[in-house]
């Protein structure tokens, strides 16, 4: 693996989009107890049950650490693939590498992580086994690893369409806890340079109580070229609405890349979801106070799914919107089946389905 010191869209590499075809996905086995009630137990059926759906129609990789990979390999597939990695959680769309492509290969952008705010507003500390993951992975795979680490940004904050338009949010890119001594349009500039893209769209804010500083892919996620999913409530006495409809007025008056008009389809969010005593109970409590309170709102979407090459994996609440949510997807994906899978165990520990996952693209040479 070498490690390069040049912007990939100087050599020609850009992100794809979602939607393009995988070689593979990317997930950390759950362990962190203050993160994962009763010993992640309950995270880990629900991870499992991800990692099947996934793994119907691309190869999936699990990181575990030492102390877990036994319990791993022996609740998992044979077909995953489960290799030795420490962490300090389980957020792999944050800490795994970026993959970039030029169409025939794929390198890997290895950025600064601090736990979503570092010493500002992070959410734990240390965070320096996740800092490393990138690098550990393109290693692993035998893939180039760009050096991006002065650079803080986490998987979970963009999302792109591979045709040059890139979504993120204000309220994250520019929060004090990332990168507070770059300008909007150096960091504008920046992702640009990384990732090919030539035209961005912020967004003001994410998902209402969201602890990631609001990350795009709770709140609007491409699922084509010109068109979007955006998380939606008609209720007006949600904090919820006044966001998403700041979106919306964002949305419907911006144009992308090529030109095209955003068509925007609304999915509508379950009632609010709420940590019960019960879970609070479950969960350690971290340098001795807790992590969660009873009745806490809890960052719930549908929009944070994941696609496959063969599926489009969505969250389940057991909420009336649950169908409405699968049904949209349907529309939209009519080449993928929509599989829901009920993820409350994992939204616990703070974000959901597509948190979890990071896709490596498709490329013509096989990774060994």
């Amino acid at each position: 693996m070498k490690i390069l010191n040049t912007m990939p869209s100087d050599d020609g590499f850009f992100m794809p989009a979602e939607y393009s075809k995988h070689y593979g996905c990317i997930l950390i086995w759950p362990h962190r107890r203050d993160s994962w009630q009763n010993g992640a137990y309950a995270a880990r059926r629900a991870f499992k049950a991800l990692i099947e759906a996934i793994s119907k129609s691309e190869k999936v990789i699990v990181c575990a650490r030492y102390d877990d990979y036994d319990n791993a390999r022996e609740m998992l597939p044979p077909e995953v693939r489960v290799i030795e990695m420490n962490s300090d959680d389980s957020w792999a769309r944050d800490v795994a590498p970026t993959f970039v492509t030029n169409g025939k290969e794929i390198r890997g952008i290895d950025w600064g992580f601090n736990a979503w705010g570092g010493l500002f507003d992070g959410l734990y500390f240390p965070w320096d086994k996740d800092n490393r993951m990138a690098r550990k992975l393109c290693d692993m795979l035998d893939k180039d690893s760009y050096n991006m680490r002065s650079f803080i940004l986490e998987g979970g904050s963009v999302h792109t369409d591979g045709e040059g338009t890139l979504l993120t949010t204000e309220e994250c890119l520019l929060s004090k806890g990332r990168n507070p001594s770059m300008t909007k349009q150096e960091i504008e500039n920046t992702l640009c340079s990384c990732l090919g893209v030539k035209k961005i769209i912020w967004l003001r804010r994410g998902i209402y109580h969201d602890e990631t500083n609001g990350h795009i892919d709770n709140i609007c996620a491409f699922t084509s070229p010109g068109e979007v999913v955006l998380a939606w409530t008609d209720d007006k006495n949600d904090p919820q609405y006044e966001i998403s409809k700041e979106c919306l007025n964002i949305l419907e008056n911006s144009v992308d890349a090529k030109g095209r008009k955003i068509k925007v389809h609304k999915m509508y969010l379950p009632k609010p979801v709420c940590i019960t005593a019960e879970e609070c109970d479950g969960l350690d409590n971290m340098d001795g106070e807790p992590t969660r309170i009873p009745d806490e709102r809890l960052a719930a979407s549908y929009v944070n799914f994941y696609i496959s090459n063969g599926a489009v994996i969505c969250p389940q609440f057991s909420d009336d919107n649950d169908k409405r949510a699968v049904e949209l997807l349907k529309e939209l994906f009519p080449d993928r089946e929509v599989i829901g899978i009920q993820s409350r165990d994992i939204l616990i520990g703070g974000g959901n389905i597509h948190c979890i996952t990071q896709q490596i693209p498709f490329f013509d040479k096989e990774i060994k």
